[in-house]
């Protein structure tokens, strides 16, 4: 069943949501990202299918985080 849920645009917009959160809050995105990839490269995580799944969703959401920062950036000058 796992991948339906990979498929299920409800459970990805929760977890780019986590992102976007952290975002908000300024946290530091490329460190969670990395410390989220570490995780699931050296087997350390609890669910390994769901992380990778997160880490997938992440490192999208990510990209499209800077390229609307810089796309912003642009349109203040």
């Amino acid at each position: 069943m796992f991948w339906l849920k990979r498929w299920n645009f409800i459970e990805r917009a929760k977890l780019e949501r986590q992102l976007w959160d952290a975002f908000e809050q300024r946290e530091d995105l490329e460190a969670k990202v990395k410390a989220l990839r570490e995780m699931v490269e050296s087997g350390t995580s609890t669910d390994l299918a769901e992380d990778r799944f997160r880490l997938e969703v992440w490192s999208t959401t990510l990209e499209r985080i800077r390229k609307i920062e810089v796309m912003m950036k642009d349109q203040q000058r």
